[in-house]
């Protein structure tokens, strides 16, 4: 089995391993963008492209030899069981010279383009063991919830989410939210004021991942990361030490949905100890 990070794509439409040195990157709407930070040796970007319908099931076939029909510098070659159409192009910029390299795959309905960007002359056996390691996941198999490096989707909505509260407590109470344990007693004066419902699910989760943020400030070795279990993608503390997981979710609105009363720093106060 191939060593290092699993990425499972929004949405879910496939997974694929990574070397553990990388990390990923914000990138474009359509594409996910991985490379090492501390020792760089290429950008390695990857979109997929799902296909639905009757012929479906051919459709990742179709588009990797629709890429050897339109491109003629393109050849078929074969990594592991995927048979890709790889091109490469150089380019110079700065004074130096890079090469991206580009591959054209799909598996069943999913059609898979990856680029790896290097300087002239670097190696490519990172990205090709990427690809040799994608897979697709089908809407109807049940997958058992698995903990992955945080994603940079579950990133934004951590950061948005810290941003809203430290918004709200500033207008409602004139005060600064700076993410410390001084300040759980802020959110929990908004949230026993009356004015979010049970319903409004997004609200309460925000207020959770509040909690968590000052969680990863305070506590060393707290790690975010994303869980994907069925429908939810969502992202979680994990105490590396223990592997214990903490789910904003759990913290405030699974609580309030079962019409129990929610004290934050109680909250915070049993995590500390049960860690």
């Amino acid at each position: 089995m191939i060593q290092g990070k699993k990425f499972v794509s929004p949405g879910a439409w496939f997974s694929m391993i990574y070397p553990s040195g990388w990390n990923e990157f914000e990138d474009t709407e359509s594409s996910f963008l991985f490379y090492n930070p501390n020792q760089w040796t290429g950008n390695f970007r990857i979109s997929a492209y799902k296909e639905k319908g009757a012929n479906a099931s051919t459709f990742g076939k179709k588009f990797m030899q629709a890429e050897l029909k339109e491109n003629d510098t393109a050849s078929l070659i074969r990594i592991s069981k995927l048979e890709c159409a790889y091109s490469k192009e150089m380019f110079e910029e700065e004074g130096e010279y890079y090469v991206n390299h580009r591959w054209i795959t799909g598996i069943e309905n999913v059609g898979f383009e990856c680029t790896f960007t290097t300087i002239r002359g670097g190696k490519t056996v990172e990205a090709e063991t990427i690809i040799q390691s994608l897979e697709i996941r089908k809407e109807n198999q049940k997958y058992p919830p698995e903990i992955i490096p945080v994603r940079i989707l579950e990133i934004s909505i951590i950061n948005e989410s810290f941003e809203w509260v430290t918004s709200i407590v500033k207008k409602q109470l004139k005060k600064d939210f700076q993410g410390v344990e001084e300040d759980l007693n802020k959110p929990q004066h908004i949230m026993e004021s009356g004015q979010f419902t049970p319903k409004q699910k997004e609200a309460w989760i925000a207020f959770g991942i509040a909690v968590c943020v000052i969680l990863s400030n305070e506590v060393e070795g707290m790690e975010w990361m994303t869980l994907i279990d069925g429908n939810r993608e969502a992202p979680v503390l994990v105490y590396q030490s223990t592997q214990q997981i903490i789910d904003p979710m759990s913290l405030v609105w699974s609580k309030l949905k079962r019409g129990q009363h929610c004290d934050i720093l109680d909250e915070y106060k049993q995590i500390i100890e049960n860690l």
